[in-house]
């Protein structure tokens, strides 16, 4: 009676152990004997007890290896690369997986250490940084055919990032930064010389418009002039006199407007008490001088064309 409790407890741990549970997204390896059985794949599974073991669990998750490559570059600049690999158990291929291939994470970095160090020296850095898609293509392209047949799928290879040693970095930052400023002062030049021809458009169209009212002022002097002749003729006084009256009068009013205007440096010569006076005389016997030239050269003209 007393044999039949613990015969019991072992009768139920060998049935308990019988079973076990294979988890979603997940593979089992069974060996009978040290032999392989058979893959087991999600659910509850039985095996036979001290016969059957479970040799090994694979995920057939989509899982990543970062690799971390340094290598050098066509123009002798030394980069480090990080490579990330997405990668996935076949799940038809699951026995390759699990007995051909012991390390698949150091058999994959290998692959990429050997493929970066075959493309990358072939490029200048700009090209590294340009051409990293290709890169990860190749990386892929080898991986692919090499892992297939240990029952892996390469689904993706990406270059995330892209590390040059840190003087490189500082001086093409330096290079960034005056390609800039070169930019920057082309367009500061291009603003100023645009500034420079407007201003020059601006004073040209002010010196325009400067001389048109010039022009208009003198314009309506001499009209006003020709319409004081006029009148002064009415009167009896001749066209040389008149004119000689109208700048005298014109010198006056400048003295008055001068008289006006407090702390004046203008000084207007010849200014003595009969300076208005001899104006006229001088003007009135120029213009009579210049009429009697002006008759002169008119008969003489005139008694030339006569004798031919």
């Amino acid at each position: 009676m007393y044999l039949l409790i613990p015969l019991a407890f072992v009768g139920l741990i060998v049935f308990f152990s019988a079973f076990f549970i294979v988890k979603q997204q997940t593979a089992v390896a069974l060996e009978r004997f040290g032999k392989f059985h058979s893959i087991r794949n999600s659910g509850l599974q039985l095996k036979i007890p001290i016969v059957d073991r479970i040799a090994g669990r694979l995920s057939l998750k989509i899982q990543q290896l970062d690799v971390i490559v340094e290598t050098k570059t066509l123009d002798d600049v030394f980069v480090k690369l990080k490579i990330s690999v997405q990668y996935v158990v076949i799940r038809e291929k699951v026995y390759e997986a699990f007995y051909k291939l012991e390390y698949p994470h150091e058999q994959i970095t290998s692959y990429v250490f050997d493929v970066v160090r075959a493309e990358v020296p072939k490029m200048k850095l700009d090209d590294v940084f340009v051409k990293k898609d290709d890169i990860a293509i190749a990386v892929k392209a080898e991986l692919q055919e090499a892992m297939l047949a240990y029952g892996f799928d390469i689904i993706k290879t990406l270059v995330t990032d892209i590390d040059p040693d840190q003087q490189v970095k500082h001086a093409m930052n330096r290079i960034n930064a005056s390609e800039r400023e070169k930019i920057a002062a082309q367009f500061e030049g291009d603003a100023a010389r645009i500034l420079i021809v407007e201003k020059a458009k601006a004073e040209a169209e002010s010196k325009r418009l400067q001389g048109q009212g010039i022009a208009d002022q003198r314009r309506e002097i001499a009209r006003g002039l020709e319409e004081s002749v006029e009148v002064l003729n009415k009167v009896g006084i001749n066209s040389q006199e008149a004119s000689a009256l109208i700048v005298v009068t014109q010198h006056y009013d400048t003295l008055q407007a001068i008289g006006e205007t407090t702390n004046s440096n203008l000084i207007l010569l010849p200014n003595s008490p009969q300076a208005g006076s001899d104006m006229l005389n001088n003007m009135v016997a120029s213009f009579t001088a210049s009429n009697q030239i002006g008759e002169a050269m008119k008969k003489h003209n005139k008694k030339k064309e006569g004798e031919q």
